[in-house]
């Protein structure tokens, strides 16, 4: 069985797109995304970062956690440096650190709502706007450079509009977590999470000694790698690099779902930074190269 390759050419910044290529073409930059064997596919949205300005038609900042104003979460902290990458800053300011995250969509309790010193549901719950990217099945895929300093983690994952609304993940989503990284031992975990995030909340996830991922990885440690995931009605198929890692089926979103790619600073959800953040060198980045998100075309 042969894995079929799609390369994304910058050249002229036009984006050119080719199944299998054996060519180069002169003066453009490849990066080969690693498709699921055995299917075809077809590129149905991406994020190519070229350019030195995030696009706001794909991306919106994740600054809240369940109608809470996240403190640390930023929108200074993202920059593309031009050369088509995407970089999340760790940086300090007045004592405490920050970081970035961005999403294509929100999940409904994520919004602005009574504010941190209000308990409990606070109506309404905010203003609601529509997605910029919502979609079902296929395989979601981003290269990216782990960060090198400690107090942070990175991650690359899926989430559903109305989560934990029901006790049914088909209708209300799934949290897919295709890529989590929380020390810099370029160890990584792939995770499900559904029914919410209360007293019905259930997970699996790589922690399972027999995966492996948990521990340190040093090949992850330097240098980009890719990490994506084959949803499908079957279930949700992981890979690093090309190399299936992981799959899960015990339970399957049929909803459509968001993009969220970024950064967290480790211990305010607990109220202050965690110590590790002081051992940083600063500033420390995660670097993006590409966010890709390809159809499975079924031949009739």
């Amino acid at each position: 069985m042969t894995r079929e390759l799609h390369r994304v050419y910058r050249l002229f910044g036009i984006v050119v797109i080719c199944c299998a290529c054996s060519f180069s073409v002169r003066a453009a930059e490849p990066f080969a995304s690693n498709l699921p064997p055995g299917k075809k596919w077809k590129l149905v949205w991406h994020d190519e970062f070229d350019g030195t300005t995030l696009d706001r038609t794909k991306w919106d900042y994740r600054l809240h956690i369940m109608q809470t104003r996240h403190e640390t979460w930023t929108e200074e902290g993202v920059t593309l440096d031009g050369k088509g990458h995407l970089l999340f800053k760790l940086y300090e300011k007045n004592g405490h650190y920050h970081s970035s995250q961005l999403q294509t969509g929100a999940n409904f309790m994520d919004r602005p709502g009574g504010g941190r010193f209000t308990p409990g549901l606070y109506w309404p719950i905010g203003k609601l706007e529509p997605a910029k990217f919502l979609h079902k099945y296929g395989y979601y895929e981003t290269r990216c450079m782990l960060p090198k300093q400690p107090g942070w983690w990175a991650a690359f994952w899926l989430q559903s509009p109305i989560i934990g609304s029901t006790l049914d993940p088909s209708f209300s989503g799934v949290e897919i977590d295709i890529m989590e990284n929380f020390q810099r031992d370029g160890g990584v975990r792939h995770a499900a999470i559904w029914n919410g995030y209360g007293a019905h909340y259930k997970d699996k996830s790589t922690k399972d000694p027999t995966t492996g991922l948990d521990r340190p990885q040093p090949a992850l440690k330097e240098g980009f790698h890719t990490f994506g995931v084959e949803w499908s009605r079957a279930g949700y198929v992981f890979y690093v690099d090309g190399k299936e890692t992981w799959r899960f089926n015990e339970v399957v979103s049929d909803r459509e779902q968001f993009i969220l790619i970024g950064t967290e600073c480790k211990g305010y959800r607990k109220g202050g930074p965690d110590p590790e953040l002081k051992q940083a060198k600063l500033p420390d980045y995660f670097v993006v190269d590409y966010v890709r998100v390809f159809d499975e075309v079924v031949e009739k």
